[in-house]
């Protein structure tokens, strides 16, 4: 990376620039070789990748010409230092094949109208059915000048009428001709005849053309069998010019980084627990200018396992997303959009997040999303990198918490993997693993608005946990009707307060109103029916009604 990036000299940054334009307009060779070796490949198309493999051994050696500093080659010293110098020197040779085919047909020909022309002396049995041709046409040539002498007149001529190939056009002004033969057709100045010497030698070309047509097929063959008896080179070229296309790629992207960017360094010690640690680590795609960098750190002297909570929409898998791309981004081989990188490879990286369902297979969100976390619960390792995102929310709340909450006891406890676990549901932060060793509270940071119901994300990561998801802002923000938040405050409100009666171990006597408490260990339809008959509108001969009128006149 460093050669590539053009980071000590500007003949470094000269030899990525001079494989970039040369392979900008390369095909897929790769693909197309395959067809050649299939015997499906275009004629076109076999043009296209002879011109590639010109193009690579140009390029390869404008590319070794900068690397020995101008000189001719002559040294080759130089050009074994460094994985671009063994690259380039275990390029094949492409001169004696492309040699070859350089003259071997008429490329023209075969672009434009897709057949395979060869040179003379190429193909023996192509130029012996191309002579015959040649042979037979100009018998006819012959013929035609014999005719002019017989009859005097050296307007005749051969025309081709109606898929009839060279009917021998005689003016009206020769008054006689030969008696067998025959007119095939007429205009004002001219009549059109056949005759058996003609007929004879047309048959014979016909024949000659129709052998030849048929032999086209062989002839493409044996030129892909030769084409393929340097395979090896060809590949061999193909997997070298890959290798620099990724390093040069990958070069590419790291020297477009706006600053800061950095190399990654990697923990060296194996036993060392795992550890991922970024400074001022940005989106790599997102421009500089637009980003709020953040500090991650996952690991090492600090816990395995960020629990991350915020508001909606404010931006938690964008953490997730970004400590993603740039783990892989560092193991690539390229620079981190950061102020610094350190961290331990790791096996792989897991991830839950979104909601799909699969109806053909009659899969619901939920279960796919419990699908997921079943392979990263039986293959995470402790140089894993797990990413769980709002892990229960296709179901109950209370599902959802209790599965949330034993699938974070096992990856921080037992597992021992590094990772992200975003959720809403702010009790596992504050309850259940409030002093877990392994499990870091952090929340994004925001400024509320109460009174307008507006959030302002601020996109900071912090150490905390979120007072609330603030869905009812976000929901205010987003246009929904302002009697609709309003309602939902209000439920949110009773939904509040009724786990709060229940989380007291059912002491209802002990709320500020026990007749509101009470109601809340009465059936939601009974309510219902209970205002319906106080209100006239429901039938007060049901079970409901007769309860209703006795408890009145009781009271």
């Amino acid at each position: 990376m460093d050669l590539l990036l053009g980071i000590p000299t500007d003949s470094c940054r000269d030899l990525r620039e001079q494989f970039l334009s040369g392979m900008a307009k390369l095909p897929d060779l790769e693909r197309l070789v395959s067809r050649i070796h299939a015997g499906s490949c275009k004629p076109n198309d076999f043009v296209r990748v002879l011109e590639g493999f010109e193009q690579i051994q140009h390029t390869m050696a404008s590319m070794k010409h900068i690397l020995h500093g101008g000189s001719n080659g002559g040294d080759d010293s130089n050009s074994n230092d460094g994985l671009i110098g063994r690259l380039l020197t275990s390029v094949p040779d492409l001169s004696k094949p492309l040699g070859f085919w350089k003259g071997a047909f008429d490329r023209d020909k075969a672009t434009e109208e897709g057949l395979f022309w060869p040179s003379r002396g190429v193909d023996d049995d192509f130029d012996s059915r191309v002579d015959a041709i040649n042979d037979i046409k100009m018998e006819l040539q012959a013929l035609l000048m014999r005719q002019k002498l017989e009859l005097k007149n050296r307007n005749i001529k051969f025309a081709d009428i109606n898929k009839e190939p060279y009917q021998l056009e005689v003016p009206k002004t020769v008054k006689v001709v030969p008696k067998d033969w025959r007119q095939i057709s007429a205009t004002a100045s001219v009549k059109r005849y056949y005759f058996k010497e003609l007929d004879a030698l047309i048959r014979a070309l016909q024949e000659a053309e129709e052998i030849h047509s048929r032999a086209t097929h062989g002839l493409t063959f044996r030129f892909y069998q030769r084409f393929r008896a340097d395979l090896e080179a060809w590949l061999q070229s193909i997997h070298v010019v890959a290798q620099l296309d990724c390093l040069a790629s990958l070069a590419s992207l790291s020297s477009s980084l706006a600053e800061p960017r950095c190399r990654p360094v990697f923990v060296p010690d194996p036993d060392e627990w795992s550890v991922v640690e970024f400074k001022e680590l940005r989106y790599p795609c997102v421009d500089v200018d637009d980003f709020i960098p953040n500090d991650i750190k996952l690991g090492g002297d600090e816990a395995n396992i960020n629990l991350l909570t915020g508001a909606n929409a404010a931006g938690k898998s964008t953490i997730l997303r970004m400590t993603c791309t740039a783990v892989i981004m560092a193991q690539l081989g390229c620079y981190v959009p950061a102020a610094s990188a350190r961290l331990t490879p790791v096996d792989r990286i897991m991830s839950r997040l979104g909601a799909n369902d699969n109806v053909f297979a009659g899969q619901s969100s939920f279960f796919i999303e419990l699908s997921e976390t079943k392979r990263i619960l039986a293959e995470a390792t402790p140089r894993t990198l797990v990413i769980l995102d709002e892990l229960g929310r296709g179901t109950s709340s209370y599902d959802g918490i209790a599965v949330a909450e034993a699938v974070l006891h096992h990856i921080a406890s037992s597992i021992g993997c590094i990772g992200f676990f975003a959720t809403h549901y702010r009790s596992l932060a504050t309850a259940e693993f409030a002093r877990h060793p392994e499990v870091r509270p952090r929340r994004m940071q925001v400024l509320v608005d109460d009174v307008l119901r507006h959030v302002t994300f601020l996109y900071k990561l912090e150490d905390g946990v979120a007072e609330s998801s603030f869905g009812m802002h976000c929901a205010a923000m987003c246009g929904i009707p302002t009697s609709v938040v309003e309602r939902a405050e209000v439920a949110a409100r009773e939904w509040e307060r009724r786990g709060e009666l229940k989380a007291g171990g059912g002491d209802v006597e002990e709320a500020a109103d026990p007749t509101e408490a009470a109601c809340y260990n009465i059936p939601l339809g009974f309510l219902s029916d209970v205002s319906n008959v106080l209100r006239g509108e429901g039938d007060a001969d049901t079970v409901t009604g007769h309860c209703v009128k006795h408890a009145v006149a009781g009271h």
